[in-house]
C-alpha cells in the first residue's frame, strides 16, 4: 500500500512538473516573440535612436566606421537595447505571471503593484546613465591623454548600450531586495545593521561599473547606489508586513 501511495505521489509530482515546464515554455515563447517584434520596430527607428544616443559625443558625425559590417552591428545593438526597453512591460509581466500561482491573493495584488515600479526603475537607471553618467565619463575618457581619439561607431554604441542596460538593471535593487525579503533570505534589520558594509560594496560596484578611474565619476554613480540601498531597506520593511 505504501509503495502504491509513493508511486501515486511521484506521478502527481511529474504531472505537476510537466505543467510548470509547459507554462514556462509558453511564457518564454511569448517573451521571445514579443522581443523580436519590438526589435523589428526599433530597427525602423534606429537612425533617430542612434542620433539621440550620439548626443553625448557630439553627434553621429563624430563617429567613424572602419569595418564593412560595423554600421550594421551598431544598428543591431541599438535596436536590441531599444527593443528590450520597449518590450520590458511584457517581459516583466510574463516573469511575474509565472510565479503568481505560488502566491496568496494579497501577494498577487502586491506583485502587480510592483510591475510598474519594475519598469520605472529600469527606465530611471537608463535615463540616469544617459543624461548624467555618460556626459561626465566621455569627455574624461576622450581627453585622458594628448593622443587624438577617433571614436569608432561600433565601439561607441557597444560601450553606450552596455552601460545603459546594466545601470538599468542595477536600479532594480529595491525590487530585488523586496522579493528576497519575501522569501526570507534577507530582512530590513539585517540590511540596516550592515549598512556600512553595503556602502563599501556599493563603492566597489561603482568602481567596476564606472568606465573611468577618476573619483568624480565614481561618486556620481555611488550616490544613487547608496540611496537605492536605503530605499531597498524601506521596500524590505513593506515586504515584512
Amino acid at each position: 500500500m505504501n509503495q502504491e501511495e509513493s508511486s501515486t505521489d511521484f506521478k502527481e509530482f511529474l504531472e505537476g512538473m510537466s505543467e510548470h515546464l509547459t507554462e514556462l515554455r509558453n511564457r518564454l515563447i511569448v517573451i521571445v516573440l514579443s522581443l523580436c517584434f519590438a526589435i523589428i520596430i526599433a530597427f525602423f527607428f534606429s537612425d533617430s535612436i542612434m542620433a539621440f544616443l550620439a548626443r553625448p559625443i557630439g553627434g553621429l558625425e563624430k563617429l567613424q566606421s572602419i569595418e564593412i559590417t560595423e554600421n550594421f552591428t551598431a544598428v543591431f545593438r541599438v535596436a536590441l537595447l531599444a527593443g528590450l526597453v520597449l518590450d520590458s512591460p511584457i517581459i516583466f509581466y510574463e516573469i511575474l505571471a509565472f510565479i503568481l500561482p505560488a502566491l496568496k491573493s494579497n501577494e498577487k495584488r502586491i506583485l502587480f503593484t510592483f510591475l510598474p515600479l519594475l519598469i520605472l526603475f529600469f527606465i530611471a537607471g537608463i535615463l540616469f546613465a544617459f543624461f548624467i553618467l555618460l556626459p561626465a565619463a566621455i569627455p574624461f575618457l576622450t581627453s585622458f591623454t594628448d593622443i587624438p581619439t577617433t571614436i569608432r561607431t561600433n565601439s561607441y554604441f557597444s560601450f553606450t548600450t552596455n552601460m545603459l542596460f546594466w545601470i538599468g538593471i542595477v536600479f532594480e535593487m529595491p525590487i530585488f531586495i523586496y522579493f528576497l525579503t519575501k522569501v526570507k533570505i534577507v530582512n530590513s534589520g539585517l540590511l540596516l545593521k550592515n549598512w556600512r558594509q553595503a556602502v563599501v560594496i556599493c563603492a566597489i560596484l561603482a568602481m567596476l561599473i564606472t568606465p573611468t578611474v577618476d573619483p568624480v565619476n565614481m561618486t556620481i554613480l555611488l550616490i544613487p547606489l547608496v540611496l537605492l540601498y536605503f530605499l531597498s531597506i524601506l521596500f524590505a520593511k513593506i515586504a515584512e508586513r
